[in-house]
């Protein structure tokens, strides 16, 4: 049996799974959040699995909130190491033969899965700069793995390689060039770990090339992001430099006028830290509406509430304007697809963001679209040109794909 485990390692919390790859599916999984905070909550859920690699239901699900305090990722990695001893599944009958970990930001350096040493922990940390809100949290997850796992390989996957196919015309931004390039002023884009793997499943749920394909994927979570992708390489996506630039999310603004950057400096006095907060955590859904989930946003559409009716009317108006956009730069359209948390669970959403585009003959099935489903879907009519599909992410197996791939 080969066993990855991945870690994705946030500011304050620590997620992992360890997955067995010969089935494709997760042994183990857990979360410790508020990492460095006098409350900190574990949750850790051990799986039995079939022999046929279905999951059978849960041997196990324990969630923990303690007074203790889980000081840094060190420790958070000890209290990881103990939940699978005492819970399962015990590691030592299960023992990984690679760490993969998630990497918000790889610049222009990393374009591949890279094996993790020394000399890439210090690139990474040099890319700090670029992702101030994640690079750190990522870093300090992979230095507290590679003490505790220190005699099986650790590869780093980048949210933003899948990306490095952009063409200059995509990824460069119409500023000075020398400034641009002195300081690495370029569209990067992220969630590329999503993008790629929803492409690759939506292609082999249509039996279809992937290299013949003309896809667009939208990422929508509290983050949110669309790619453009044509024989599986990333050509157009709508985050840039940082995960700010595109469409409208649960917090942040998406697109704005850089001016307005100016006017609020000038006319409000506010500082660069005070700007970054605005628009990153008081923005988007929450600043429109004061409300980030999207749940809650339709909750006040249909109790006729204005301001969460603009809001999710602002929402669509971007998801259409670059569905649009993108079906341009791609000559037309084979696959869309949606992920993530609102694209996954909200048939609102995924019916009025492609409500204007049946000129293109794309239509959408009511019933389909509004059944629920765990797995991967069709939600358009069998008459559409277009296939619409609802194509459940696993960013943790495609993670550990590449690690094993690697390896």
């Amino acid at each position: 049996m080969s066993v990855v485990l991945v870690i994705n390692s946030g500011s304050s919390s620590l997620k992992y799974s360890l997955i067995d790859m010969d089935r494709e599916v997760p042994l183990g999984e857990g979360l410790i959040e508020r990492i460095g905070q006098d409350v900190s909550a574990i949750s850790h859920t051990a799986r039995r699995v079939n022999d046929d690699g279905a999951a059978a239901p849960a041997v196990l699900d324990v969630t923990k909130k303690s007074e203790r305090t889980i000081a840094d990722h060190d420790q958070a990695f000890a209290v990881m190491l103990e939940q699978f001893e005492t819970h399962g599944p015990v590691l030592s009958e299960h023992p990984p033969v690679a760490v993969g970990h998630r990497v918000v930001h790889g610049g222009a350096r990393f374009f591949a899965p890279t094996l993790v040493t020394d000399a890439v922990e210090q690139s990474i940390g040099e890319l700090e700069v670029l992702a101030p809100l994640h690079n750190p949290a990522n870093l300090a997850g992979i230095r507290a793995a590679r003490a505790a796992f220190h005699d099986v390989p650790h590869v780093a996957v980048f949210d933003t390689a899948f990306h490095q196919t952009l063409k200059p015309a995509a990824y460069t931004y119409a500023i000075d060039a020398a400034f641009a390039e002195k300081h690495r002023i370029r569209r990067y884009g992220f969630h590329g770990t999503s993008h790629k793997y929803v492409s690759e499943e939506a292609a082999g749920f249509l039996g279809r090339d992937l290299a013949s394909l003309r896809q667009l994927v939208f990422h929508l979570g509290n983050g949110a992001s669309v790619t453009a992708i044509e024989g599986g390489r990333s050509v157009e996506t709508s985050m840039g430099f940082t995960p700010l630039e595109g469409l409208v999310m649960g917090t942040r603004s998406g697109d704005l006028d850089p001016a307005v950057l100016v006017h609020i400096a000038r006319v409000a006095g506010y500082s660069t830290d005070e700007i970054d907060t605005l628009l990153n955590t008081r923005s988007g859904l929450k600043g429109l509406a004061g409300r980030s989930d999207m749940r809650d946003i339709l909750a006040g559409v249909e109790a006729d509430d204005e301001a969460a009716t603009l809001a999710f009317d602002v929402y669509i108006h971007r998801l259409r304007a670059y569905a649009g956009a993108y079906i341009a730069q791609l000559g037309g359209v084979d696959v869309i697809s949606f992920t993530a948390g609102v694209g996954e669970n909200s048939a609102r959403v995924r019916a009025e963001s492609l409500a204007t585009f049946g000129f293109l003959g794309i239509e959408i099935d009511q019933a389909r679209n509004e059944a629920r489903s765990h797995g991967i879907r069709r939600i358009s009519t069998d008459a559409s040109s277009v296939a619409v599909l609802v194509v459940p992410t696993d960013e943790e197996l495609e993670i550990a794909r590449q690690t094993l791939s690697l390896v």
